[in-house]
């Protein structure tokens, strides 16, 4: 191999392996783009058909849902995408596949603006473009400098405790002021649910393929559907309030960053990181983070 090739070779932190991952993220974020749009016209009917209020789904309207096929169809393909996730989370870095589902924006925007034939205006679309860019930019520089690490037990329990304090916080605030939340309160609040999720569902399918069933395992599963279970009827609430592409931006943004900085705070996954590579990844987040709220604030459907 030429000095050149074996020195590039060198710096990128991944094995060979573990680049697997990143296809299958990219495949994920496809269905789920498709998912959130077949789930969002899902929601938008049952809203014109019960004509009851809309923040804050009630049971009657999430018990009408199962009885929409594009609802059904839109939660099959995001149980696919969840699916390829969860595989690409064995085979790399959390800090490397979660944020590759920012190409699910892309995808979702186009879908909604010819579905919905609402033309994105330019501020929505640099939105979109700080969005991916941010976290296009993210991955690029993780993939040279992160490293997966093994979760112990101490790490699992820091994390459990933080998922307990994130739910109750959580809860109460949406038993408190749940019917003045507007989507994009939805959308943090399901991003970073979503982003415990993922940490989770790593560790938990890392400990199952080591044969580890013990109680502590069992709380993982336990932590992982208690705040999927939030976090998706949060999702729901979310497209009843605001556009698909809204939606997708504040999950393929907040979820991944709460999941990255789970990684690189709680497990080490960026400790041989070099500064330059610190400062990139705050920057970066920050980029992304200032297209969501762009979006929110400048998408013609959310502004109507």
């Amino acid at each position: 191999m030429p000095p050149e090739l074996s020195d590039l070779t060198d710096q990128i932190a991944l094995d060979p392996k573990q680049f697997i991952g990143i296809p299958l993220a990219l495949v994920g974020a496809v269905f789920l783009s498709l998912g959130a749009q077949f789930q969002h016209r899902g929601v938008a009917k049952v809203e014109a058909r019960t004509h009851e209020a809309v923040k804050g789904l009630s049971m009657r309207q999430i018990l009408a849902l199962l009885g929409r096929p594009s609802w059904v169809i839109g939660s099959l393909m995001l149980g696919l995408a969840i699916v390829l996730q969860l595989t690409s989370l064995g085979f790399s870095p959390i800090i490397v596949v979660q944020p590759l589902g920012a190409v699910a924006l892309v995808i979702t925007s186009i879908l909604n603006s010819r579905l919905s034939k609402v033309k994105l205006n330019r501020a929505s679309v640099v939105s979109i473009v700080l969005c991916v860019g941010g976290v296009g930019a993210f991955v690029l520089v993780a993939a040279f400098t992160a490293r997966d690490k093994p979760v112990t037990t101490r790490d699992l329990v820091i994390i459990l405790i933080i998922l307990a304090v994130v739910l109750a916080i959580m809860g109460a605030l949406f038993a408190l002021a749940g019917k003045r939340f507007k989507a994009i309160a939805y959308i943090i609040g399901a991003g970073v649910l979503y982003g415990f999720v993922a940490t989770l569902a790593k560790v938990v399918i890392s400990r199952v393929t080591q044969g580890d069933f013990g109680w502590l395992t069992i709380l993982c599963v336990l932590g992982l559907l208690a705040a999927g279970g939030l976090g998706g009827y949060f999702v729901q609430n979310a497209y009843a309030s605001g556009p698909p592409d809204l939606v997708i931006a504040g999950l393929t943004v907040v979820d991944p960053l709460v999941a990255v900085g789970i990684g690189i705070i709680v497990l080490g996954e960026a400790s041989q990181a070099p500064i330059w590579a610190m400062v990139a990844f705050v920057v970066f987040g920050l980029v992304a983070i200032l297209g969501v709220f762009g979006l929110a604030r400048f998408h013609p459907q959310a502004r109507r």
